[in-house]
């Protein structure tokens, strides 16, 4: 599993335990990017949809089938789960709050949700929230992961997750891997991720504004930036069309299994978007368009995020990660994310002028298959952010 990326899976494994968009300009299909998609669709994925924006326009590129059975090309625009590339969306509306003084990044959890992280060694108080934006909480997993086969998918796949407060008590029922540091917890840098974390930011958001987090996301980031192919599906398991096929590859499957109904996800999970969106989103919050410098800077603060497959040297800031790119002399910003049948990976220059934003609707659990469709999918983009064009 794709560490950093465990959205997908951690939403299933929960519930087992527990309108069209203009047509994007295509690139020309001699072109770099085509190439770029055509290298992640011949590692065994079914379908790949890819968008560049830049300050001279956007071009866009697909490879594969919408569907196995049809043989349909991949739609232009296509809505997609973008998994855990929406903590990036939830580490800036934190990051709106605390320019405005409704919070403070080293407010604890305690002072927010009190009472709500004890037990077994865990501590709210030696908690805060940069902690929860950094993965530097220690706070485990609330999912387990369980019988993951296409029979328990299915009989699974109508099942919303648990209320927030019951998935924090899931990942409370173990141990820490660590409490942040005594005299400066917002100063931790040992590192791990978990969905835990920004599921607790997001019921901090919903206590510090006395908003739904889907109902603040919309109004401070959604509407203003015109981002009409974005938004919270809440517990339906449906994904609008235009869409491809999400298909997952389970272990011991002979085949790819369609795994596009799947409900689940929140404030670590839960957006549907477009690559076209997603794009525009970056550049916005890279341009400085959504924080203050302030905030923008925060955010950029990092602590090495050892193990992120696929991509070494990653580090990890506020709701963002950075990672070196062969040449660029700044590297660049991306987060990725993962569902059942989806990846999402996408990046950003530091500012902001380029961004692209890739679906593949393929999710493989063997190792080697994985990795390889994870090496091609992060090539595009880095290739399609040092590109000059």
């Amino acid at each position: 599993m794709t560490i950093g990326r465990r959205t997908a899976l951690a939403a299933a494994a929960t519930a087992l335990v527990t309108g069209t968009a203009p047509a994007a300009r295509a690139a020309r299909q001699d072109g770099p990017l085509q190439r770029d998609a055509d290298a992640v669709r011949a590692t065994g994925a079914t379908g790949v949809l890819a968008e560049v924006r830049t300050a001279r326009g956007r071009a866009a590129a697909r490879s594969g089938v919408a569907d196995l059975t049809t043989g349909d090309p991949v739609p232009w625009d296509a809505y997609y789960r973008i998994g855990s590339d929406t903590k990036t969306f939830t580490a800036a509306l934190v990051l709106q709050l605390a320019h405005e003084r409704r919070v403070s990044l080293t407010d604890t959890v305690e002072r927010w949700l009190p009472g709500l992280v004890h037990g077994n060694g865990n501590d709210g108080r030696r908690i805060t929230l940069v902690n929860l934006l950094r993965h530097t909480s220690g706070l485990n997993e609330y999912a387990e992961f369980g019988d993951f086969t296409p029979e328990a998918y299915r009989a699974a796949r109508f099942r919303p997750s648990d209320p927030p407060d019951r998935q924090v008590a899931a990942a409370l029922r173990r141990p820490p891997g660590w409490l942040p540091r005594r005299d400066d917890p917002a100063e931790e840098r040992r590192w791990g991720y978990s969905n835990t974390d920004y599921v607790l930011l997001g019921m901090v958001l919903e206590k510090a504004t006395g908003h739904s987090w889907a109902e603040f996301l919309h109004d401070r980031i959604l509407e203003p930036l015109g981002l009409r192919h974005t938004f919270t599906p809440g517990s339906s398991p449906y994904v609008p069309r235009p869409t491809a096929t999400a298909y997952t590859e389970f272990p011991g499957s002979p085949r790819p299994v369609d795994t596009s109904l799947a409900a689940g996800g929140w404030a670590d999970g839960g957006i549907v978007s477009t690559p076209r969106d997603l794009a525009a989103f970056l550049s916005a919050l890279m341009g400085g368009r959504l924080l203050p410098a302030a905030q923008l800077a925060a955010m950029r603060r990092t602590v090495p995020a050892e193990g992120w497959i696929a991509a070494p040297g990653v580090r990890y800031g506020l709701g963002i990660a950075w990672r070196p790119v062969p040449g660029s002399r700044s590297g660049i910003w991306f987060h990725g994310g993962t569902h059942l049948g989806t990846v999402s990976e996408s990046g950003v220059t530091p500012d902001g002028d380029r961004a692209v934003a890739t679906a593949v609707f393929t999710l493989r659990t063997d190792p080697k298959g994985r990795e390889a469709q994870a090496r091609a999918a992060l090539r595009l983009v880095d290739r399609a952010l040092v590109r000059r064009d």
